[in-house]
């Protein structure tokens, strides 16, 4: 434990350096641009969430300079990136990130920020907007008791709520983004209220997913088949958001395919979710400049290259690791979604979800169609914890497998029940 009580963070291990690229760029890899980046500035953090995927805590050894990471600013304006969130860690932690921010509104791109608030004080919140800083999303995950709990620091919760007030009164549009776990999921609904009140203009919805810390304590994880209560759940609050005039965000990690689509992201432009934008329409930034198509991909198999060794755009391009998505196919596809009928459209839907479960992409557990599909048969899927993470570095995971099992009697009519109406719980996870 630390001197403020939170558990000690690994030591996060140096950039791997001088990564090998491919040749040469195809065309399609000059075809796709990032519109969307997020940059993990610091590592450093005050607090050590027991859901965190990157473990943060302590500072990167090898964390970019500021002359570095200005340069790094220039290089995503050059590649047409529209917008660019800071993140960490914690952002504000780091000295610079004003001066950053700064610099990415300077060359003509939006400044935002993720933050979990525990210090986001007044004068913070003022330096913010200052800065340029349009927007700032405030990670709340359920109610106090939950909250607190996942972050392990009594307060957190209030120090967030204070935080958006401190920043819609500079001007600054406030989202917030919740992560839906095991333990939190029945608090989601009373959180909206509150966030309604709170005067949050946004609010996107993620799964916890099994990297980093998370993966330490699988009971913070949903099941697959609670799938089938966490999708009605959302296309109920998006009603509700509607109404309020808050704008929902479900995550790429929540889906797919199921009769709740339309609702949840008519909006897009195919009217649907499309598969893994990582390494096509995004692109993340670790604070010691290793550059992943997602920041949320673990890092061992998912860096293209560092921005210390190479131009960012020659990483984009030419990064072999940045390449995964841009023609992937369905014969990448392997258990359930291999046949499933929307695979040649999602193509196993986020990289990131089904890789920290079993060490490669192609077969997602956490699917909303999925689970209508296998109630009908009256099955439904588990996930067993085969082998822990190592602990001992960010983004990193264990293995697990998936059960395949008859729907429990005492919860099966109260599942389609829940399929049915799209209205209740299930009896029990």
């Amino acid at each position: 434990m630390t001197r403020d009580g939170l558990p000690l963070a690994p030591i996060a291990p140096p950039a791997r350096r001088q990564l090998p690229l491919a040749e040469d760029a195809r065309p399609i890899d000059r075809r796709w641009l990032p519109v969307y980046c997020v940059w993990e500035l610091p590592l450093r953090c005050n607090l050590a969430c027991r859901h965190c995927g990157s473990r943060a805590g302590r500072a990167r050894p090898d964390e970019l300079t500021t002359d570095e990471a200005l340069r790094v600013v220039a290089e995503l304006a050059e590649l047409q990136v529209m917008e660019v969130t800071l993140t960490g860690g914690e952002a504000y932690l780091r000295e610079d990130w004003t001066q950053i921010a700064r610099a990415v509104r300077d060359h003509g791109m939006t400044a935002s920020m993720v933050t979990a608030a525990r210090t986001l004080t007044a004068e913070r919140a003022r330096e913010a907007r200052d800065a340029g800083i349009e927007a700032v999303s405030v990670s709340i995950d359920g109610l106090e008791a939950a909250h607190d709990g996942l972050r392990e620091v009594d307060g957190s919760y209030r120090a967030a709520f204070e935080a958006i007030e401190h920043l819609r009164a500079q001007g600054i549009r406030v989202s917030c983004n919740t992560q839906i776990g095991r333990g939190n999921l029945r608090d989601v609904p009373v959180l909206l209220e509150r966030l309604i009140d709170a005067g949050v203009r946004a609010w996107q919805l993620q799964l916890t997913v099994a990297m980093g810390r998370a993966s330490d304590d699988p009971v913070l994880l949903i099941e697959p088949f609670q799938m089938l209560e966490v999708l009605p759940m959302v296309a109920r609050l998006k009603r509700r958001t509607d109404e309020a005039g808050v704008r929902l965000w479900p995550a790429d990690d929540i889906g797919y395919f199921g009769p709740y689509e339309s609702l949840l992201r008519g909006m897009m432009p195919r009217g649907h979710l499309a598969s893994c934008g990582a390494g096509r329409s995004c692109i993340g930034l670790e604070a010691n400049g290793d550059v992943k198509g997602c920041l949320s991909l673990p890092t061992t198999d998912y860096v293209g290259g560092n921005v210390r060794d190479y131009p960012l755009r020659d990483i984009w391009e030419r990064g072999i690791a940045m390449r995964f998505t841009r023609e992937r196919s369905t014969s990448e596809l392997w258990g359930y979604c291999q046949s499933c009928y929307y695979a040649d459209t999602c193509l196993a839907g986020c990289s990131g979800t089904s890789h920290v479960l079993f060490g490669r992409t192609g077969n997602n557990p956490l699917c909303h169609h999925r689970a209508l599909e296998l109630l009908a048969a009256g099955k439904r899927e588990r996930l067993v914890r085969l082998e822990a993470a190592s602990g001992d570095r960010p983004f990193d995971h264990g293995q697990f497998d998936i059960v395949v099992e008859d729907w429990p009697e005492a919860g099966l009519a109260q599942a389609r029940r829940v399929a049915e109406t799209g209205e209740g719980w299930l009896l029990s996870s």
